[in-house]
């Protein structure tokens, strides 16, 4: 069995609460932290396995797979009683454990003279065991730790700290495989964005060719028809074209919200009269229902495309001679509007997949409108933007749906 009472000695406490910070490969060190992008996300399943093998493997009530940052320890993944999942850099063993290539082991932290004076030790004195290995890059930083805790003196043996370090290298294979997936998805993303604005510039001029040939042709001719075609064409393939940069910008990080404090009536006041004509092509009808004139905080241009957005649809997919109902009203801290049609409903099926990219639903427009499936996603990118929420209810098909947008006040 190993014993390791005082793996680190006065100098290197010292050293892990100053020296270290200050380090140059530090900044290095925090640059590679950063790049995996998993500081603050939620606890993960895939994470909270590789705690629960330590846990097991150790027979300890308690493990974590922490990143130590600039200033603080984030708990990625924390199998214990404790509340928060981020801790004082400076108090944290975890901070003493990157110092090492090799498995840091508290086999009784009270033995340590070094961590008597150690505030987060004090507050939790339940923490009389600790063993750690680093999450060491192939570059040779060390990001963090995967580490247990137990409320008794321990000893441990070789193959469970070997263990323990195979652990932490699958912490690091998955942090890997992330990254690289997500470069991936941006190496497409800017193909995709090189492809967008290749095609924008010859379909704009298109169309304002076409425009001009409209304006120069009798509508009697019959070259009128065909250029009407070509009008309609490249104005449907232009806004798709905005569609899909919109997304690739909402999806890249690019977008900004110009925000200000506005009265959703107004907006909904606006959309209804700009659907109005839309609406009686169908002989459809959109009402409009305020409870509450409370005011919120949005970009009103890009709320005014999400609810735009919501009521095309709406008229899209329902019936001629049909109804869609706008609604307005407080809930709580937040005000709802409510899209309400008598259209052809939503299948579980359709809720499953509502609001992903290019979904194909079950409902079909009824006025031979066209779809390129990104509307409902784009939706919900920019609700999330402005920290609301969207969702759909549908008793199933043929039983009309109901969208609600809710945004904090």
């Amino acid at each position: 069995m190993i014993d390791r009472k005082n793996i680190l000695t006065e100098e290197r406490m010292k050293e892990a609460r100053t020296s270290f910070i200050k380090a140059p490969q530090e900044e290095e060190r925090l640059k590679k932290l950063y790049s995996y992008e998993i500081l603050d996300t939620p606890a993960e399943d895939s994470f909270d396995k590789i705690a629960l093998l330590a846990a097991q493997i150790f027979e300890t009530p308690s493990a974590y797979i922490t990143f130590v940052d600039k200033d603080r320890v984030f708990l990625k993944s924390n199998l214990s009683n404790i509340s928060d999942n981020s801790m004082a850099r400076k108090d944290s063993l975890c901070s003493l454990a990157i110092l090492t290539d090799e498995v840091t082991v508290f086999s009784d932290t009270l033995a340590v003279p070094s961590l008597s004076s150690n505030p987060y030790l004090k507050e939790n004195d339940d923490i009389r065991f600790y063993a750690a290995a680093p999450l060491k890059t192939a570059e040779g930083y060390q990001l963090g730790t995967v580490c247990v805790t137990d409320t008794r003196v321990r000893k441990v043996s070789e193959k469970q700290l070997k263990m323990l370090e195979t652990l932490a290298s699958l912490v690091i294979d998955e942090l890997e495989s992330r990254l690289a997936s997500r470069r991936a998805i941006r190496v497409q993303n800017d193909l995709l964005n090189f492809t967008i604005h290749d095609l924008k510039n010859p379909t704009s001029t298109i169309l304002l060719a076409a425009s001009m040939m409209a304006k120069e042709t009798p509508a009697s001719n019959a070259l009128s028809e065909m250029v009407r075609t070509v009008q309609d064409s490249a104005q449907r393939i232009l806004d798709e074209i905005n569609e899909l940069m919109n997304l690739s910008r909402i999806e890249n990080g690019e977008f900004t919200l110009n925000k200000e404090s506005v009265y959703l009536g107004e907006i909904l006041q606006s959309v209804q009269s700009n659907f109005k004509l839309l609406a009686q092509q169908k002989n459809q009808d959109i009402t409009l229902n305020i409870h509450s004139e409370e005011e919120v905080t949005v970009d009103r241009h890009r709320i005014q495309e999400v609810f735009e957005n919501l009521i095309s649809n709406a008229l899209k997919y329902s019936h001629p001679g049909t109804t869609v109902h706008l609604g307005l009203a407080r809930q709580g801290n937040s005000m709802v509007v409510s899209v309400r049609d008598h259209g052809q409903g939503l299948d579980d099926t359709d809720m499953e997949k509502l609001f992903t990219k290019f979904a194909r639903l079950s409902s079909t427009p009824t006025g031979k409108e066209r779809s390129n499936g990104l509307g409902l996603s784009i939706v919900k990118s920019l609700v999330e933007l402005h920290k609301g929420s969207v969702w759909a209810q549908s008793e199933g098909k043929d039983q009309g749906t109901t969208f609600y947008v809710s945004l904090p006040i």
